[in-house]
């Protein structure tokens, strides 16, 4: 009849028009999907301790330049500039021509291997998993392991701390570890994709490993650092928001979060890690800085926030689920953010 549509036709015209339609829709979204699937990833099952680890090869990259470069008859500070270029834009091309063959394969590839970029930049569970076996072992009254499980994640001497230096060492990391390990690499993710992502990861790594004020590195880590400080400056800043509407979420302080972040957060000898050391200090209502030695060194670090509590096992928990909500926040927000570019301008 010349009426009717035949039914096997028509599912077949709707079955097509649907493929289509979420291939278009993937299409136009696909570093959100990477994105929320990387995100995904590490809340799941954290930083894999891995051997070919993205981060340890841009590390064992370092080592080998650094080497190099300290052979050539040329001033330390031109070698470190060098260096710092050669690795940051060596990682993004590499990492830009490792998308663009999955790219060549399928758009299924292309998501889950750019997704897996983003994934080994960002740390959520492992900073929060690192800083609960800190409160295991104070929890059993071990300072010994507490000292062994905190050296893991900090780079000041544990060997003689006291359990409220502990505590205070683990709450400045989760703070500071929130901008380095979460927001920054997810802020460039948003901006740039994979390939910035890592580029980022590639720059603070070398801040990790060179950036030093001490004799060594005081000239050949100057650029590393200076790059550092430039490339966490904008997630640093949204953090003095985002921590203290998350102390709000999970029952803290939100006024004192934004009047310490806003009142300490230039106390700090870095541009950026003061910010989110305070907010989440003002959370907690605890006062972090003083004293700290690193390599037999002591340093005198500024107070930062109030004492109007003391500083235990429940301020690590709480700054690990504060740094939880931010990060999902980030997400939200971030999301929220370029859907509302792409469809309303």
């Amino acid at each position: 009849m010349s009426g009717q549509v035949s039914y096997p036709l028509f599912f077949h015209n709707f079955h097509a028009r649907l493929i289509n339609k979420i291939y278009m829709i993937s299409s136009a979204n696909m570093g959100l999907i990477e994105l929320a699937f990387a995100f995904v990833l590490d809340l799941a099952i954290g930083d894999p301790q891995w051997s070919y680890h993205p981060v340890r090869l841009i590390g064992r990259s370092i080592e080998g330049m650094e080497y190099l470069l300290r052979k050539l008859p040329i001033p330390e500070r031109i070698s470190g500039i060098l260096l710092t270029m050669i690795i940051v834009s060596g990682t993004y091309l590499v990492t830009h021509a490792v998308v663009l063959l999955s790219r060549q394969w399928s758009m299924l590839s292309e998501i889950i291997i750019g997704a897996c970029i983003i994934y080994f930049t960002i740390s959520v569970k492992c900073l929060a998993d690192e800083s609960k076996k800190v409160i295991a072992a104070l929890k059993e009254n071990d300072l010994m392991k507490a000292r062994k499980a905190l050296s893991l994640i900090v780079g000041r001497d544990t060997a003689n701390l006291s359990q409220e230096q502990i505590v205070r060492a683990c709450v400045e990391t989760v703070a500071e570890g929130s901008v380095d390990g979460v927001l920054s690499p997810l802020f460039y993710a948003f901006v740039g994709g994979p390939s910035a992502a890592m580029a980022y990861k590639a720059a603070n790594t070398l801040d990790s490993m060179v950036g030093y004020k001490d004799e060594k590195y005081i000239r050949f880590g100057w650029a590393s650092a200076r790059l550092d400080d430039l490339a966490n400056y904008i997630p640093a800043r949204i953090s003095a928001v985002l921590i203290p509407i998350a102390s709000f979420l999970c029952g803290c302080g939100f006024k004192s979060s934004l009047r310490i972040a806003f009142r300490d957060g230039r106390k700090h000898e870095s541009p950026n890690s003061g910010i989110p050391e305070a907010a989440m200090a003002g959370a907690l209502g605890v006062q972090i800085g003083g004293q700290s030695t690193y390599q037999g060194e002591i340093v005198e670090k500024p107070f930062i926030g109030d004492a109007q509590n003391p500083l235990t096992t429940k301020s690590i928990d709480m700054a690990i689920k504060i740094i939880y909500v931010a990060s999902i926040l980030f997400m939200a927000c971030g999301i929220g953010f370029i859907i509302c570019l792409k469809y309303w301008f």
